[in-house]
């Protein structure tokens, strides 16, 4: 038991040191792990136990002890194997269980590895190992003679020359597999090594994308992950051949100095030979894949980050509450497919209209459309920025500029619409509607609560991110997964209308809980509380603590079943809300506000036996009950006219919505038919570390355009204002 605790406590302070988060904040997050909660149930509803961690460290926690459990796994596992060869000394015992890496583990295994068949095991069968062990102690006698009697018909070690290949073979598996001299090679070659690239074929490279890689040098130190990235990728599309390159001669001093302990002996010079074999042979290639796959795994990591930070921005974005949507699927030959959804995203009507070539029935188009706007009294409409968008946004834009009514039109990102329409999913929300009809509607209802739209769509076909094909996709997946989860708990769900796609991220529901709530509001009717979601089948008692502060009744029974507050405080919410002279019904009135503004929450913390970072969160809940935290963010850009890129000239201001940060830059909307970018360079006039840093995707953001290349269809832009002449 001791041993037990010793270990955790152990594991607690490893965990504490490196995240830099305090030591009994990490342990109560283990505790709240182990006993079965969420990781948004705990960053939302345990902040006293926690000290406040939000949800990206209480999952850095996890994983880390996650990985130190898999690291004492295998130094258990590696020290038990060389016992059992009967070769563990105390030093060598001493060195695996201080490794801090598992790297380090594996490099001081290797001597002891099962090895498939190499030139030294072969030696080793034909008794050259003594000769081997011999030229190490750096004698004075003959090579030669000693050599001599190592000569075997049997074995096949016919000629002294035989004898002496086979021993330097075996020195060379000593030395590659020795864990000090690799560790020292890997560290100098990240300091000191560079990243290569050629071309190999050329005529593959049809649109010239990995041109700038054809002769192409970057020290190993320097290089940034998209670099990483595009080269790995030109290197699996057979353009590049991509190397690590070291200065040999500075490794071979090295391992001279570590392994050459009498220079002037006949061995020393065999040594050397064996030394050089083992490094160009052994060490040089494995150091190159070690390295290489280090870079793709920082690469990754960056790339899947950016595509994280990109995510939870666009899932975050304002919805555009109480509006009639229309939304338009743009297509030339096909027509567009209109949607009207009403304020609930329930559809009122589908039609198709055909403006554009080949059909060309541009008068009808206008005509339907017209009529569609009035009858079912339309605010705004969504347009996909598909095939044909900018030219159904200037038919929509015209006809809007004649309404007298107030109607403004937004571009909707449409990326993973066609994926949502042919999905199961779809069908069965909409079984008797064709693919694009059902796209439409997503367009619509993008709109009016991208959140609640987005999350039916596989996170990675929603459009934002670069090179998510090229990383690892079990990490990418769980790291979206993580984003979606963290972003839907954040907002709270309407119980009464989510779909079941979204109902799934809530922290504890899983699918069949989610789908056994949406069965039995269709069979029963809305929910008129949380507690009658006790009666759902597969929701046990941790499945509902986890559940329910996320999931809200809006017009209940029970007024606080619209807030984020957890019903496990209910209790203590009523005797302060009678200890102030109200009662729930109250709810968001200006009189409940002025009297919870002067409270002192330190002695009503104590007198109320609730945590003061609790309390503050039950009183912004009463203040605003219904709180979307993304009403907060800057509302999407509406517009009412449409550019085109001959409408573009050098200097001039634009308003613009940020549509995907990447590495080197951002993509920004501005109205015309291709995105234009914002190089790093011209993000700021601050050095930036990150155009992260500077922007996120959804930010409405006022740009001028640097550059217009009407060949190529890009646009430059700058975020940095024209000098004042």
């Amino acid at each position: 038991m001791n041993d037990t605790v010793v270990k955790d406590d152990q594991l607690v302070g490893k965990i504490s040191a490196e995240l830099k988060i305090a030591s009994k904040q990490v342990k109560s997050v283990i505790a709240l792990l182990d006993e079965g909660n969420t990781v948004p149930f705990i960053a939302r509803y345990r902040k006293e136990m926690t000290g406040a961690l939000d949800e990206v460290q209480i999952r850095d926690i996890l994983e880390r002890r996650q990985y130190i459990q898999n690291l004492e796994q295998r130094k258990e596992e590696v020290l038990r194997i060389i016992a059992e060869q009967g070769k563990l000394t105390d030093e060598l015992g001493k060195a695996i269980t201080k490794a801090e890496k598992l790297q380090e583990v594996e490099d001081l295994y290797r001597p002891y590895k099962q090895k498939r068949r190499t030139k030294a095991t072969v030696a080793k069968e034909k008794g050259l190992e003594p000769l081997a062990e011999w030229f190490m102690t750096f004698p004075k006698d003959s090579i030669e003679e000693k050599a001599k009697s190592f000569l075997s018909e049997e074995k096949q070690v016919l000629l002294v020359e035989d004898a002496i290949a086979g021993a330097k073979d075996i020195i060379a598996e000593w030395v590659s597999d020795d864990a000090e001299s690799r560790k020292w090679i890997r560290k100098e070659t990240f300091k000191s090594g560079t990243v290569l690239s050629t071309v190999k074929e050329a005529e593959k490279d049809e649109k010239n994308v990995y041109e700038m890689y054809y002769e192409y040098e970057e020290p190993v130190n320097k290089i940034v992950p998209h670099r990483i990235l595009a080269l790995n990728r030109g290197e699996k599309e057979d353009i590049l051949r991509v190397s690590v390159k070291m200065n040999a001669d500075l490794i071979m001093t090295y391992l001279t100095r570590k392994w050459i302990r009498v220079q002037h002996s006949p061995a020393a010079p065999i040594v050397v030979e064996a030394m050089e074999d083992s490094y160009k042979r052994l060490i040089q290639p494995s150091i190159e894949r070690e390295i290489r796959s280090e870079l793709t795994e920082k690469g990754e990591e960056q790339a899947i980050h950016i595509f994280s930070e990109n995510l939870r921005n666009l899932l975050l974005q304002p919805p555009l509450k109480g509006k009639v949507v229309i939304g338009v699927d743009p297509a030339y030959r096909t027509g567009c497919k209109l949607a009207v959804v009403d304020e609930t995203g329930k559809v009122l009507k589908i039609d198709v209209i055909y403006p554009h070539p080949p059909v060309s029935k541009t008068k009808e188009a206008r005509e339907k459309f017209i009529n569609i706007l009035r009858e079912y009294k339309v605010e705004m409409a969504a347009i996909g920025n598909g095939t044909a968008s900018r030219e159904t946004e200037q038919f929509v834009a015209d006809i809007l500029k004649e309404m007298k009514e107030e109607i403004f039109y937004l571009i909707v990102n449409e990326a993973g619409a066609s994926v949502y329409s042919a999905s199961d999913l779809a069908r069965e929300e909409f079984p008797n509607f064709q693919v694009e009809e059902r796209s439409a509607v997503s367009i619509a209802r993008r709109l009016q609560d991208p959140l609640a739209e987005l999350v039916k769509i596989d996170p990675k076909s929603v459009g934002v991110g670069q090179y998510q094909h090229d990383v690892s996709q079990k990490r990418l997946s769980e790291s979206l997964h993580f984003v979606v989860e963290t972003a839907v708990n954040r907002v709270g769900v309407n119980v009464n209308t989510a779909s079941s796609s979204l109902l799934q991220y809530v922290a504890g529901l899983n699918k069949t809980a989610a789908n056994n709530i949406v069965k039995k509001r269709e069979e029963e009717g809305k929910f008129t509380s949380r507690v009658q979601l006790k009666k759902v089948p597969r929701l046990g008692a941790k499945t509902y603590e986890q559940a329910i502060g996320f999931l809200r009744v809006l017009d209940g029974k029970q007024p606080l079943d619209k807030t984020g507050i957890h019903p496990e405080h209910y209790d203590e919410v009523k005797k302060l809300l009678t200890k102030l002279g109200f009662t729930a019904t109250d709810l968001g009135s200006e009189e409940l506000k002025t009297a919870l503004n002067g409270l002192d929450l330190k002695s009503l913390s104590e007198e109320l036996a609730i945590g003061e970072l609790t309390l503050k969160d039950i009183i912004d809940a009463l203040v605003r009950p219904e709180r979307d935290p993304r009403d907060d963010l800057p509302r999407p850009l509406l517009k009412k006219d449409v550019l085109k890129l001959e409408d573009l000239k050098a200097g001039m201001e634009l308003q613009g919505t940020v549509r995907n940060v990447v590495d080197f830059g951002a993509f920004v909307d501005i109205g015309v038919k291709q995105d234009g970018l914002v190089h790093i360079s011209k993000l700021s006039n601050r050095f930036v570390k990150h155009p992260l840093d500077i922007v996120s995707v959804g930010d409405v953001v006022t740009v001028w355009v640097d550059s217009v290349d009407m060949k190529k269809g890009r646009v430059a832009l700058t975020m940095l204002p024209p000098s004042v002449e």
